[in-house]
């Protein structure tokens, strides 16, 4: 892990995910953790081991799925993040991201620059996270070089590295995003569980 003690495996089409990666960095700010990003395809993790997403996403007028997103406007609220969801583009195709977010892999601070640009393009103005085109320009004003980046993206390198972060997301028993590491064998799920991550991170658990 190169010395960062958390682990956090997540996809770019995610509203949960979006607003525990706004947490994570007051985290990160509070506390010096230190932390490294593994962009996945999460909907590779949901066809494996919880395709019952499918499911849940059909039932629109299931009352758990409803009171979910009440709960997630107000936890975005709480955090300060804009939530503008579902957009018309939900649920998200999220490969073309995901595989721009993996060509940042060894530059971890343009891979949160970007990876931030993205979560406010796609749940902030509601732009499409699956057109290259948008993800580029996103990258672009954030200060990045998006066409080299969409050139890596398309690398076998690249492509391979996506695969092989959600193949071991998978392994090590996570089941969608954000899933979250410590020390390498203690798993935690969701923006809800960050004080768990902060907890074990400070030896209080």
């Amino acid at each position: 892990m190169n010395g960062e003690r958390v682990e956090f495996f997540y996809d770019l089409s995610s509203p949960w995910t979006y607003i525990a990666f706004h947490n994570l960095d007051v985290l990160i700010a509070r506390t010096g953790v230190s932390v490294r990003l593994r962009p996945i395809l999460v909907g590779g993790v949901f066809n494996a081991v919880n395709p019952s997403v499918y499911a849940a996403r059909e039932a629109a007028d299931n009352p758990k799925f409803k009171h979910s997103w009440r709960v997630m406007r107000d936890w975005a609220k709480l955090a300060g993040v804009e939530i503008n969801f579902p957009s018309i583009y939900h649920p998200a195709k999220s490969i073309h991201a995901m595989r721009m977010a993996c060509s940042l892999a060894d530059d971890q601070v343009a891979l949160k620059t970007f990876s931030k640009a993205a979560f406010e393009s796609y749940f902030g103005a509601q732009e499409n996270l699956d057109d290259p085109d948008v993800l580029v320009a996103v990258a672009n004003k954030a200060g990045l070089n998006g066409e080299t980046m969409r050139t890596a993206s398309q690398t076998d390198a690249v492509k391979a590295l996506l695969r092989a972060n959600t193949d071991e997301v998978i392994a090590r028993g996570g089941y969608g995003s954000p899933t979250i590491f410590v020390d390498t064998d203690k798993m935690y799920f969701g923006n809800d569980q960050l004080p768990l991550v902060e907890a074990t991170f400070l030896g209080k658990i």
